[in-house]
């Protein structure tokens, strides 16, 4: 789709009822499903964070950034994700802290980004994180800088293969939960997106097609 088609359907995007966890249970472990049933996370006291899913032209067609997260020691490690992390005490709000940890993380300043609108907030048991997603375009092409501390390399997802079914699928992973699952995948030619990720995107996927 073509970038200036694309910024069109914003104001369409901004004011459209989101699916929360009817999008998210498409792309949950049934474990996550269980933890959920028998646990109110809001008793967890669940730290909190916010991540970005922030579109651009890429030779005039529109894309989605993702980033391929270093090996670390923790529940995320390797995993593909949105640029974005945890709330800080001087972060003003939730967005200010995806326009930050943006910044930090692939090098993109707020100055270029304009936020539509936040998402459905998603709990995530393994690491007791409550994650609220935002929207964002850049009207220019981007180059990234990705912090080599956190970023071990940057996915430019074109929104036709995001808005293409045939790139939903399962596939047999090692989770948080159990050492080998089935469990509900997008896969963008070598690049497995699941878990949190898998369900914002989905969120993400299922409001564009309404609107677009």
């Amino acid at each position: 789709m073509i970038f200036t088609d694309f910024l069109k359907y914003m104001p369409k995007v901004a004011k459209e009822n989101l699916l929360g966890e009817q999008a998210h249970q498409k792309m949950s472990p049934p474990e996550r499903l269980q933890f959920l049933k028998l646990n109110n996370p809001a008793t967890l006291n669940p730290r909190k964070a916010a991540v970005l899913m922030l579109f651009y032209p890429k030779n005039l067609q529109t894309h989605l950034v993702l980033i391929l997260r270093n090996t670390y020691n923790g529940v995320h490690s390797s995993q593909i994700g949105f640029p974005g992390g945890k709330v800080e005490v001087y972060d003003t709000s939730r967005e200010a802290t995806a326009l930050r940890e943006t910044h930090e993380e692939i090098g993109i300043s707020p100055d270029h980004i304009s936020v539509v609108k936040a998402f459905s907030e998603i709990y995530i048991p393994p690491s007791n994180f409550s994650v609220l997603p935002f929207l964002g375009y850049s009207e220019s092409e981007l180059t990234f800088i990705p912090d080599p501390r956190e970023v071990s390399g940057i996915i430019e997802l074109p929104i036709v293969d995001l808005l293409d079914e045939n790139n939903f699928t399962t596939q047999i992973l090692e989770t948080s939960y159990m050492k080998e699952i089935e469990i509900p995948v997008f896969k963008f030619g070598e690049n497995v997106v699941w878990g949190a990720t898998g369900m914002m995107l989905n969120e993400l996927k299922e409001v564009l097609k309404k609107v677009l």
